[in-house]
């Protein structure tokens, strides 16, 4: 039988992608994987992780969006003042632009300064902002709904502002009721936890699973494989350590 593999919020981590594909043994021609988005921002390798989840998109891999390729868009893009200051100043915009090759002269904005739209310009980053312009919200099953951030409790899925699909939160967590179970990164698991050491998938009884292991805080980068729900994760390199390489664990649930 196929597998399904589900991975989500990798954030330029691309060490750590790399191991786990290996962990879990990829193949292409006999699995199906499913990206939920957040492949950019924080870790140190967003370009090289975006030119290979474009790689795994063209072998057939499902890639949906995620809130930080929609900052990236709309500050690259749109030129959006507010979205720009948020994603370069506190959302790890300014790891992103350098993997491309920039220096923070090229694009940092003062807070309290006019805003004017600073010019960057590379062949690779154009054809990246193209992919990520072009990528589902969403990829939805007969029982199963694959989401960055998680599904409004009150609207159906294709009623549903894309923004509530890579953005909410809480009042989908605690509200959901639905009868498909929901798959989603987002929100680090051990918020979900409510156990700030515990990042392992979180199985919530009102038939949401969340898989975002906080991997760029030190965390782990999890992978849930579909339909036994069996849990593979890489584990971080600790941030105080860097002597202490990456450990794999494997569950069943």
């Amino acid at each position: 039988m196929k597998r399904t593999l589900v991975i989500s919020d990798i954030h330029g981590e691309l060490a750590l992608f790399e191991e786990l594909l290996q962990a879990i043994e990829y193949n292409s021609d006999q699995d199906q994987l499913i990206l939920l988005g957040d492949y950019i921002d924080r870790g140190p390798d967003s370009k090289e992780v975006l030119n290979k989840v474009m790689k795994l998109k063209d072998e057939g891999a499902v890639v949906l969006i995620g809130n930080h390729e929609d900052m990236m868009v709309r500050a690259l893009v749109n030129g959006e003042e507010r979205v720009w200051k948020n994603w370069i100043n506190r959302n790890g915009g300014t790891e992103t632009l350098k993997s491309y090759g920039f220096a923070e002269v090229d694009f940092k904005v003062e807070e309290d300064e006019p805003f004017v739209k600073p010019t960057i310009h590379s062949k690779e980053l154009e054809e990246h902002l193209h992919f990520i312009q072009n990528l589902d919200t969403y990829f939805e099953w007969e029982d199963t709904i694959f989401v960055h951030a998680g599904v409004h409790p009150e609207k159906p899925i294709e009623e549903t502002d894309p923004y509530d699909l890579i953005w909410i939160r809480d009042i989908f967590h605690n509200d959901y009721c639905g009868e498909k179970t929901v798959i989603f990164g987002h929100t680090p698991t051990k918020n979900l936890h409510k156990d700030k050491q515990c990042c392992s998938v979180y199985f919530g009884e009102n038939r949401i699973i969340g898989i975002d292991g906080a991997a760029v805080y030190g965390g782990q980068l999890n992978c849930l494989q579909l339909p036994e729900q069996t849990v593979y994760s890489v584990k971080a390199k600790e941030k105080n350590n860097k002597e202490k390489g990456e450990t794999h664990d494997k569950q069943t649930v």
